[in-house]
């Protein structure tokens, strides 16, 4: 039977690796907190966008899907859903937006999960929202020939609900026992989804709950930059971590480094994602072209439209192009043709 000892699995996990991850979070924080602080009225559009991107992408990931203009709207509540996936995606957005605005009143119990996930589920009028799992499940995958094969079998439906109970005892004693919360994060979500709790939404709760976790430690950048987003595009990484950490899970056995390595790394990355976005705020007196101009500037090697656009989603495709054009012309930048790969690095000659 999987036992939950967090207080002393935490101990092994401080590699140099992981060590040199949690130090850059905590890094992170400190600085970044104090921006936020201080400059909280000129974040809304990045919570907007990140909200976007948030309910787009984990949603995306489970086959999810609307246009991109009915995403936008439902996520503005400025529609009704209409289709099943559109109804599964209000539900989400309605849980997302309830975390970040009431995490402090969330604990970290059962009887919360089951309305988090009802909540998701409350557009649709399916039954199993807010339930556990009714029979054992199983997760599968693919071969390269089409054939289905089981990765993983959770636990038993008739012992979920005691398995829940004991991995949030765990946490929250863990946490009594000061181990660092940004290591008991990827252990509790890793056994949150080797549970696979409920018939349908394992992924999208999980993600949901690695906001709620995050919070709740005070690591708010998931706020203004979407973590689930991150996830989305490294979806390959992030599977291959959660196999390796799952192998032995039900003896006892398994090893948490590879998902936890993973985890904090996508977490380092949304901060350095939200450094980027808070230098283009300290930029915002400037020009569009001017804004493309310091960013091409400050970057270290080189960088391609598409890595603009991402940090500039305000700035239309045809204003960058302009600009990139013009500051070729000038010789500020160097153009590297590649095809559909160009790329530009800032000409430290013209200085």
């Amino acid at each position: 039977m999987k036992k939950f000892e967090y207080s002393e699995l935490s101990k092994s996990l401080l590699t140099p690796q992981i060590v040199s991850l949690l130090t850059t979070i905590h890094e992170y924080k400190g600085e970044q907190n104090l921006f936020i602080e201080s400059n909280a009225d000129k974040l809304s559009d990045l919570v907007e966008i990140a909200k976007i991107q948030s309910v787009d992408a984990s949603n995306k990931i489970e086959g999810i899907y609307t246009s991109d203009e009915r995403l936008k709207k439902i996520v503005m509540d400025k529609t009704m859903p209409k289709t099943r996936n559109e109804k599964e995606i209000a539900g989400y957005r309605d849980i997302l937006n309830m975390i970040h605005e009431n995490y402090d009143y969330i604990p970290i119990r059962s009887n919360y999960f089951l309305q988090l996930h009802g909540g998701m589920y409350k557009f649709t009028g399916l039954s199993i929202g807010g339930k556990y799992k009714n029979v054992d499940n199983i997760i599968a995958e693919m071969d390269s020939q089409g054939n289905s094969k089981i990765r993983f079998r959770p636990v038993e439906s008739w012992r979920t609900p005691e398995a829940i109970d004991e991995l949030c005892d765990a946490y929250n004693q863990a946490l009594k026992d000061n181990v660092d919360p940004l290591l008991l994060m990827p252990m509790f979500i890793l056994d949150f989804l080797c549970i696979h709790p409920f018939n349908d939404g394992n992924g999208r709760m999980s993600r949901l709950l690695t906001l709620l976790l995050l919070y709740k430690s005070g690591y708010i950048v998931g706020k203004y930059i979407s973590i689930e987003k991150l996830i989305e595009t490294t979806k390959e990484s992030y599977y291959e971590a959660l196999q390796q950490s799952s192998l032995g899970w039900h003896e006892n056995n398994n090893d948490y480094a590879p998902f936890v390595e993973y985890y904090l790394g996508a977490i380092v990355a949304a901060y350095r994602d939200f450094s980027s976005r808070v230098q283009i705020l300290i930029e915002s007196g400037f020009s569009k072209p001017e804004r493309v101009r310091a960013i091409i500037k400050r970057n270290v090697g080189k960088i391609t439209k598409a890595e603009i656009m991402k940090q500039c989603p305000d700035i239309s495709q045809i204003t960058i192009q302009r600009a990139l054009i013009e500051l070729v012309e000038k010789g500020e930048i160097i153009k590297i043709s590649g095809g559909r790969y160009t790329s530009y690095i800032w000409n430290e000659e013209k200085e």
